[in-house]
Parts: structure tokens; C-alpha cells; sequence
């Protein structure tokens, strides 16, 4: 009786905490471009006696919760670290699983309501040959039936690697030298950012990683020159509502405090 009292006053306070941290991030700007590295899947799972595949369940079924509280927000552009392409060389069971994830995930995100009534707009950046031919389909699928949304965008950086992308637009910017579409002396930052992935968008505003691991591991390096970065102790499918608010907060408290 006392554990279930505890309890519940523990979620009345938890309650109050959320709404204070609400009224708080509402008053502010929210990021217009929000980037998450989502990490802690398997030491999330690994903690709680659980398989690698239930984290990597349990963590897409967070993915769906935080892209809630981006619409919530008003945050225009939320870009997530979905799958590396070091994580290519992880065990094949468990690659075989995030694979059906990943399509099973594009198909359904493709008609989702939410999607379809905040016009969703749904992207890849990575190097999606490398991937399944079911799961390219499904990005194909996701892609097609959301390109005419131009409400919000949600970007899943998949094989993606951002020292691959760095190389790619400089061997692209090379090949356009070569046929003489391009002057070197031509070439500057903003030319340089067309080549990318995300040419046709803004850098993140805020970059936030879970898992307590402090480092970019390898995500839009080019990017986030200017980005404001955050970093909590929370593993992905851990990561509550009260942890997303404090990250926009703080956003908002560095934004005044620089002038931005």
C-alpha cells in the first residue's frame, strides 16, 4: 500500500514537473532544426535482462514518441543517427532485425495519419545502396508518397557515415571540375554544402545524444560547425518527455544568453 502511494505521488510530481517544463519551452523558440544521435538500444536492453532486438523495438517505438513531441514543439526539421555505416559490420542476426525494422517502419511512416496531416515530409540521407533491396523499396515507398509535404521534414540518417558524405561531395565537386561545369576558385562554403545530403537544408539548430556518451561519432560534421550540443545520461528508449524539454530549454537558454 505504501509502494502504490509512493508511487503515485511520484507521477503527480512528475505530472507537475512536465507542465512546468512545457509552459517553459512554450514561452521560447524552439529549434527550428533538431538533430538526435539516438544511442543506448542494446545497454538499455542488456540492463533490463532483454535481447538486442527488443532495445532496437523499444527504441523505434521512442522515435515515434519523440517525433510527437517535435510536432508538440513546432520543431520544423528533426534529423535522426538511425544506422551508421560502421554498424554494417555488427552480428548478422542483428542486422537481419534492424533491416526488417527499418522496413517495416518506412512502409508504415509512408501513410501514417500524423504524417499525412502535419505533411510529414520523409527522407533518407546515407548510402542506401548498400542496403537491403526491400528495405531501398521502402525508402522509395516513403519517400514518393511524402515528397509533395512541405510542412515539417523528418530526415533518418541511414549508412550514413559523415566523413563518407565529406568525400562524396568532394569527389562529385571533383567530377564537375573535370567536365568544366565547375571553377575551382569558384568553389566556396555554400557550393561545397550543395553537394551534401542535406543541400536543401538548414544546419541543425541543436544536436542532442542519449546514453551519456559525449562525442559526434561521426554525424553531419560538416553540419554542425555552429550547432549548440546537449548531452544526457538517458539510453534512447529511456529518454522521457521531461529529458526531450530540458534539451529544448537549455536551447532556448543558450539562444538568449548569445543573442542568437
Amino acid at each position: 500500500m505504501v509502494q502504490k502511494i509512493s508511487g503515485i505521488i511520484a507521477d503527480r510530481a512528475y505530472s507537475e514537473y512536465e507542465k512546468k517544463l512545457v509552459k517553459e519551452v512554450q514561452d521560447g523558440e524552439s529549434p527550428n532544426h533538431l538533430a538526435i544521435i539516438m544511442d543506448g538500444n542494446r545497454r538499455f536492453a542488456m540492463e533490463l535482462g532483454l535481447g538486442k532486438t527488443e532495445g532496437h523495438i523499444k527504441g523505434k517505438n521512442k522515435l515515434e514518441e519523440v517525433l510527437e513531441w517535435c510536432l508538440e514543439a513546432d520543431i520544423k526539421i528533426l534529423t535522426v543517427y538511425a544506422f551508421s555505416t560502421e554498424n554494417m559490420t555488427r552480428d548478422s542476426n542483428e542486422l537481419a532485425t534492424l533491416m526488417k525494422l527499418f522496413e517495416e517502419s518506412f512502409r508504415k511512416v509512408a501513410v501514417d495519419e500524423r504524417v499525412i496531416k502535419n505533411k510529414i515530409k520523409v527522407r533518407v540521407l546515407g548510402d542506401t545502396q548498400i542496403l537491403p533491396d526491400e528495405v531501398q523499396e521502402a525508402i522509395k515507398f516513403a519517400e514518393e508518397k511524402t515528397n509533395g509535404h512541405d510542412n515539417h521534414t523528418f530526415n533518418l540518417a541511414i549508412a550514413y557515415g559523415g566523413r563518407q558524405e565529406i568525400l562524396m561531395a568532394i569527389k562529385k565537386i571533383a567530377e564537375s571540375v573535370k567536365k568544366g561545369d565547375l571553377e575551382p576558385a569558384d568553389i566556396n562554403e555554400k557550393i561545397f554544402a550543395d553537394f551534401l545530403y542535406t543541400a536543401d537544408l538548414p544546419d541543425p539548430d541543436l544536436v542532442l545524444r542519449t546514453s551519456g556518451e559525449e562525442r559526434i561519432s561521426n554525424f553531419l560534421l560538416w553540419q554542425l560547425a555552429y550547432s549548440e550540443l546537449y548531452f544526457t545520461d538517458v539510453y534512447w528508449p529511456g529518454f522521457r518527455k521531461i529529458d526531450f524539454l530540458r534539451a529544448i530549454r537549455e536551447y532556448q537558454r543558450r539562444a538568449r544568453r548569445y543573442g542568437k
